[in-house]
Formats: structure tokens, C-alpha cells, sequence
């Protein structure tokens, strides 16, 4: 079977499992088959695959066709301007998670140094992008999950920045390292009983534990505004990744705290997605 034709009647079958991007989808499986970049398919559409590809790809498509996320399956995400390693046990660094780098950076621009904690740093994403944009920034992150720590270990290598970050395996309530500059978070806050309402790729595939924001969807949030309250600087920035409905609940616990609103960023969708706020 020559490419063309595997990547055709992987996406018919994708398309049937109600993969909306069954064919984008389809052509990054077979670079991945084939260790090649996007280029290499079209050029080589009419190239014949060998038996021990094709099984290969089929069994990609299978896992695909379940709903299993296409960063899982190839285990690599790219995130603002790097490709990071992930797994089933860190979430699938997002896109409207860039504008928060985006935002601290324009807010920093014009500072040297600054010390930044990552509460829940999962793979690492937000974190190592700001380390590797401003040189004279160190970064201490913390999670629960040892997994989740291996994998960030992992992305701290491959971007060279093993001199510049500490990480510890802990509950944010038992943590108590250091002062800081900048916190930044994105800790779970989707409410319990919405978990099963969420599409089926995050549903039955990314870590639960990331997601589950207790029975109101802010018992986690509480924790990591209280202890950060704690751990954070005066005059220091708080950078909390909220749902869309949070935002008037989060701002009065972080009042509560002593933390001043600066503002509310949105995300792609137009939708509340971030609050930025000062320890005064």
C-alpha cells in the first residue's frame, strides 16, 4: 500500500470514530510511522509502505479511533516555542495556556531577575518557556504527582535549563520552600460532577487528579491562593488559571488573602480564563 492510499482510508476510519481532524491526524501518525516530518509524506505520497509500517500504523489509527489523544500517542506536544514530552499522567499542555506565558512575559519585559514557583507544575510547559526566554530567571516547581515529576525532569534536559529550576514532589498545603517573585498555577478546577460532561478524549484519557476540582470546583484553587499567600513576595504577581464561570468566586478569595486584582485575561474562546493579581 503506498502512503496516499493508508493516510485516505486511516482518516475515512477516523472520520467514522468522530475524530473531527481525521486527516491532519492520519499524516502525523504516519510521520511518526515513518520518522519523518510532514514534508517527507507529501513529497513521497506514492512511496510503497512495508508490511511492518502498515501494522504499525494501523494499530496507531486504532488507539487514535478511541478517542486517545494524538499528544499521547506520540508523546510529544509542542507548546509556545518548544515540543515537550508528555504522557497519560500530565495534562496536554493547551494553546490558551501560551497567553498566559505570553502575558508574563510583556509584564516582565524589562526585568532582569525573578524568582518564579510553578504550583502544579505538571510537564513543565509554562514554567521551562519563561526560564528559557529570560535568562536571569529561576524557577522552583511543585507536584504531587512523582510522575509528573519525572516528566518534567525529562523536558528540563531537553531544554538545557537543568541550572536554573528546582523541583519538589509535594502537596502545596505541606510545601513551604522559599519566597517568591511570581507564583504562577493551574491547578485542577473542573467540578466533579461535570468531569463526565467533558469530551472523551480528556474524559477517559488525561489524569484525573489534574482535572478534579472537588465538589465546587475550587477546593484545590483554595489551597494553592492560601498557601501562596504564604510563599509569595510582597508586591509579587499571582497568576491563577481559573474555569470560565470562577471568576467572581476567585476574586473574593484572593481578596480574602491580600491579593489585588490586576486583571482578567481570556482566552481563545473569549472566555475568563486567567487572573492576574498583586500580594499588597
Amino acid at each position: 500500500m503506498i502512503i496516499r492510499k493508508a493516510i485516505y482510508e486511516a482518516s475515512l476510519k477516523l472520520k467514522k470514530n468522530n475524530i473531527h481532524t481525521s486527516v491532519l491526524d492520519s499524516e502525523i501518525l504516519m510521520s511518526k510511522v515513518l520518522n519523518k516530518r510532514k514534508e517527507y509524506i507529501f513529497l513521497n505520497s506514492e512511496k510503497t509502505l512495508n508490511k511492518e509500517n502498515i501494522d504499525y500504523f494501523k494499530n496507531l489509527i486504532n488507539e487514535r479511533s478511541t478517542g486517545k489523544p494524538i499528544a499521547y500517542i506520540t508523546g510529544k506536544k509542542f507548546f509556545w516555542k518548544d515540543e515537550f514530552n508528555v504522557n497519560q499522567n500530565v495534562l496536554i499542555p493547551r494553546p490558551d495556556t501560551e497567553l498566559i506565558v505570553d502575558q508574563i512575559l510583556k509584564i516582565y519585559r524589562n526585568k532582569k531577575s525573578l524568582t518564579v514557583l510553578d504550583i502544579g507544575v505538571g510537564s513543565g510547559c509554562i514554567l521551562l518557556s519563561l526560564l528559557k526566554e529570560k535568562e536571569g530567571f529561576v524557577g522552583t516547581g511543585v507536584d504531587i504527582s512523582s510522575e509528573c515529576i519525572k516528566i518534567c525532569k525529562k523536558n528540563i534536559k531537553k531544554l538545557k535549563l537543568n541550572n536554573k529550576i528546582r523541583l519538589f514532589k509535594s502537596d502545596v498545603d505541606n510545601f513551604s520552600y522559599g519566597k517568591y517573585d511570581l507564583i504562577i498555577s493551574n491547578p485542577p478546577y473542573i467540578k466533579k460532577t461535570d468531569l463526565k460532561y467533558l469530551e472523551r478524549d480528556i474524559t477517559n484519557f488525561e489524569p484525573k487528579m489534574a482535572l478534579d476540582g472537588g465538589l465546587d470546583g475550587l477546593s484545590k484553587i483554595r489551597k494553592v491562593i492560601n498557601k501562596s499567600s504564604k510563599l509569595i513576595k510582597k508586591n509579587g504577581k499571582f497568576v491563577l488559571e481559573i474555569a470560565f464561570n470562577q471568576k467572581k468566586k476567585v476574586k473574593s478569595l484572593l481578596r480574602k488573602e491580600g491579593f489585588y486584582i490586576n486583571s482578567i485575561l481570556k482566552d481563545l474562546g473569549k472566555n475568563d480564563r486567567c487572573i492576574i493579581s498583586t500580594k499588597i
